[in-house]
């Protein structure tokens, strides 16, 4: 039976967003100020009544317009600067909520889904699906350089990263070649660690335990002792997930078994201060996940008979990734900073499944990366910014299969790609109130058609001291990957070294507005478009091919709000409407892209008082959304309630606590995956 998505018509969605702002407006305006951001420092700041309780530190919002953020501007600016939509989670924001992966912290944000596709218990493979893009067309930068996988799956694993040495999570959705290159089709996530401690040194020791074995130990080390700046840490994430779950749609009801995890993650950075103007900042991320790969239940007459459980199977993934930064002032003003780096990543996987009934095999991914950035900020004038450069990446990715049945190993794939490019983006402000910013970027790399030109332009208008319009285009490309063009010789798969890359036209117009006294609305309407698409085509031989197109059109909204002193709201929305224009298969040109099509929703209320308490709870509901192009199998959507806590003890301890699906739904992330149950989580800190 064709499976139905529940859902709002495009039109339905908008009156309900629209709806729910002015409801926010009426309800809110007459009540106290938000302490949400700081009040503007200058003409050109968005003018606003939102002012900062002093007695208040707000962790589960932010500073909004004043928080630093880097990807949208490839240089230090602020959210209030970006005529690009840009939401931040940063350092408190993690602690309160309790996250301990990328991948969870970025649970509440609009703009993107990021539940995994192989089911929701702690290190199962994540996604991120921005704007109508898959998780290889979003780009994963770290501290600003990129660490996507151009081997095999593309994308990055952001249940990789435990979060304590996170210093705060910058998602930019929307095209973002123009400063970045290859990959930023659907947005771009910029990771960025932890600095050297300013003042005198600080050590933090974290321990917590909760839910199906779940115990984890860290400890970070951060200060500064003459001209030399250290930050070291080490962290330690377990947890055997056997959790039970239920799969209604087909009666089931059983424990998860295999899917346990184990992290140990260690970092380092050094910085070294040469003279007044120039600086060198060494690190190093060393990142090892070992998890028991579950599988999927078998799900009759759906995508999930492919699904199998795998009791023995595991993955082990080995990543580092280093980098060697030097900045130098080149004017004694500050107008002018030249910034050099060079980077390396190693990344050791394999996917081991000894099951002889399941065709055993073991896979191994051994893959290495240098690259170099140079880029030159430059202040031209009062009401003038350059930022330019050249960028630099040779990946080397090797691929093996080992057959335990036949005892023979296959090469699938043994190549690499050389990326380079030469980029520009200039910042003018025509009036204290109206700024215009335009990009272009020119990328080459060794591919037959591999070079790609990323123009952008963007514009931001303030009206009135409330309000500041903006609109942005920008024109994004992914290369196609090793895999892509050499094919995977286990499978009988032929590469295709005349792909040409797929290319992407990313559209948005929003609206900052501040409520009264009261909070702060952002609305971003979006089109984005990618076509050229990269697609597997089956045959004898199988290979891949450009066929396909596809369409979103979509709504970010986010509002912020303080309803009385020490009580604070938040709602996000984001409405996706992934349309396929284009396909080999013309019978499903028309439909709902898979996976893409979920609308997400959340609302939060918190409680926050000068001694650090808080005291949160959110709600979050994602649509219901088809897991084929072909529209005949749908997942449903779910509702849960997650309850966030923290209470200091003195200055230096502070108790923590979650409890997460609170009403304990049950349901699938992917056909035959299913999310964690309800879940808790203790754990506490001392800082010295």
């Amino acid at each position: 039976m064709k499976g139905v998505k529940v859902g709002f018509p495009v039109i339905g969605k908008l009156i309900f967003v629209f709806g729910l702002s002015l409801t926010a407006w009426f309800s809110y305006t007459s009540r106290a100020s938000l302490a949400q951001a700081n009040p503007p420092t200058d003409e050109e700041a968005l003018p606003s009544s939102i002012v900062e309780d002093e007695e208040v530190e707000i962790t589960v919002t932010g500073e909004i317009l004043d928080q630093p953020v880097y990807a949208p501007f490839r240089r230090e600016g602020t959210v209030r600067d970006s005529s690009r939509p840009v939401y931040v989670i940063n350092r408190e924001q993690i602690e309160a909520q309790g996250a301990r992966t990328v991948q969870e912290a970025l649970k509440y944000l609009p703009g993107i889904l990021r539940d995994g596709t192989a089911g929701g218990q702690l290190g199962a493979l994540s996604s991120q699906f921005i704007r109508g893009s898959n998780t290889a067309q979003v780009l994963i930068l770290l501290d600003g350089r990129p660490i996507n996988d151009v081997g095999f799956m593309g994308g990055f694993d952001l249940s990789n990263f435990t979060t304590d040495n996170i210093e705060r999570i910058e998602l930019l959705p929307g095209g973002g070649s123009t400063l970045y290159g290859s990959d930023a089709l659907g947005g771009v996530i910029n990771i960025i660690t932890r600095a050297p401690a300013d003042e005198k040194p600080e050590v933090t020791l974290r321990a917590a335990a909760g839910s199906f074995g779940l115990n984890e130990q860290a400890v970070q080390a951060r200060g500064r002792s003459g001209d030399l700046g250290w930050s070291v840490g080490y962290t330690r994430t377990q947890a055997t997930n056997d959790f039970p779950f239920e799969i209604n749609r087909i009666g089931l009801q059983a424990d998860r078994n295999n899917a346990d995890v184990l992290y140990n993650n260690l970092n380092l950075k050094l910085e070294g201060k040469l003279s007044d103007r120039n600086q060198v900042t060494f690190s190093a991320l060393y990142l090892n996940k070992d998890f028991g790969s579950a599988g999927g239940v078998p799900i009759p007459d759906s995508i999930g008979q492919f699904n199998s459980l795998t009791p023995l199977a595991r993955q082990t993934t080995e990543e580092l990734f280093l980098d060697l930064t030097w900045q130098a002032q080149l004017d004694q003003a500050g107008n002018s900073q030249l910034t050099s780096r060079i980077f390396a990543d190693l990344l050791d996987s394999n996917f081991d499944n000894p099951d002889p009934a399941a065709f055993g095999t073991r896979d191994d991914v051994d893959r290495r990366s240098i690259g170099a950035q140079v880029q030159h900020n430059w202040k031209v004038a009062k009401n003038q910014t350059l930022t330019y450069g050249f960028d630099y990446r040779n990946t080397q990715s090797r691929n093996t299969t080992f057959s335990y049945g036949l005892g023979t190993t296959d090469v699938n794939y043994d190549g690499g790609i050389d990326q380079g490019a030469l980029f520009a983006r200039y910042d003018v402000n025509i009036t204290p109130k109206f700024n215009l910013n335009f990009g272009l970027r020119q990328d080459f790399n060794s591919l037959a058609n591999g070079s790609f030109t990323s123009p952008s332009v963007g514009a931001r208008l303030a009206i009135g001291d409330s309000t500041v319009l903006r609109a942005n285009y920008a024109r994004s490309f992914r290369a196609p990957q090793i895999v892509n063009l050499e094919g995977l010789a286990a499978f009988n798969v032929v590469g295709n070294p005349d792909l040409e890359p797929e290319r992407g036209d990313s559209f948005d117009i929003g609206i900052d507005q501040s409520l009264g006294e009261n909070g702060l609305l952002r609305l971003t309407f979006f089109a984005n478009t990618i076509s050229n698409l990269i697609n597997f085509q089956f045959g004898a031989p199988s290979t891949y091919e450009n066929i396909g197109k596809v369409r979103t059109l979509g709504l970010e909204a986010d509002l912020n709000v303080r309803l009385l002193k020490n009580l604070y709201a938040f709602a996000n929305y984001t409405l996706n409407e992934p349309e396929i224009i284009e396909d080999g298969d013309p019978t499903i040109t028309g439909n709902e892209l898979s996976f893409r099509g979920a609308d997400s929703l959340n609302v939060g209320l918190a409680y926050e008082n000068a001694k650090g308490v808080y005291i949160a709870a959110i709600v979050r509901y994602l649509s219901s959304y088809f897991v084929n192009n072909t529209n005949t199998e749908s997942l449903p959507g779910y509702t849960t309630l997650d309850l966030k806590l923290r209470f200091p003890i003195g200055d230096s301890f502070a108790f923590t606590g979650s409890l997460d699906n609170l009403l304990d739904q049950h349901y699938e992330q992917f056909p035959g995956f299913p999310a964690v149950g309800r879940s808790f989580r203790l754990g506490v800190s001392a800082t010295f």
